[in-house]
């Protein structure tokens, strides 16, 4: 279960569209995140994260995308599990062959 997000999923395409847009105008580009996080109330270093998350997910700037991210925190829930079930089979293992070792009465 994911944390409650402080901006809607529909506020923040918004102003990501409009940030990217304002930023293709070279007349517009200066102080756009501040100029329209005032506008849409949403703090600029918030809407500049979002531009740049939008950037690397369409390919236009570097970096590990939102769904190579989430697959990445998947395999590493999953190696977790199985290195937790492969202790727990050689601990029960060197438990059973303790007890095959041991002189019956």
């Amino acid at each position: 279960m994911s944390a409650q997000r402080k901006y809607p999923v529909e506020l923040r395409e918004r102003a990501t569209r409009i940030a990217i847009e304002a930023r293709m105008d070279p007349s517009t580009r200066t102080g756009a995140y501040r100029r329209i996080g005032e506008q849409l109330g949403v703090n600029p270093e918030a809407l500049r994260t979002w531009v740049s998350r939008a950037e690397i997910d369409e390919g236009l700037r570097p970096g590990t995308t939102t769904d190579d991210a989430a697959r990445l925190a998947e395999l590493e829930r999953e190696v977790r599990e199985l290195r937790r079930a492969n202790t727990i089979l050689r601990q029960s293992a060197v438990f059973f062959a303790a007890e095959l070792d041991r002189p019956s009465r």
